[in-house]
């Protein structure tokens, strides 16, 4: 099937967007019937909304991961009665605690 660029309107903001033809050959691999009704911008904007804001948007709290000892950000205040890890440690034990 030949793909063709489109240029449809957001149905949030009202802005014109191109829908191009390697995404409507993404799309269509996936099976989605309809094309998308939002432009990127406000489809990431309502993804970040709904998904409770990117960590970007987080506030993040200094620590030290207590397995190696690194420094490192979290996005919850250490209260210091619970251990903190840092992404690696913490991925290492979460695969750890699965392959059990």
């Amino acid at each position: 099937m030949q793909f063709v660029d489109q240029t449809l309107t957001c149905v949030a903001c009202g802005s014109a967007f191109t829908f191009t033809a390697s995404e409507q050959e993404f799309h269509a691999q996936k099976g989605f019937s309809h094309p998308p009704k939002r432009c990127p911008r406000c489809r990431q904007e309502r993804r970040a909304r709904r998904d409770g804001g990117s960590a970007a948007g987080r506030e993040l709290y200094p620590a030290v991961c207590v397995a190696c000892g690194s420094e490192t950000q979290v996005p919850f205040l250490p209260r210091g009665n619970r251990p903190v890890y840092c992404s690696g440690c913490y991925g290492r034990l979460r695969a750890m605690a699965r392959d059990a």
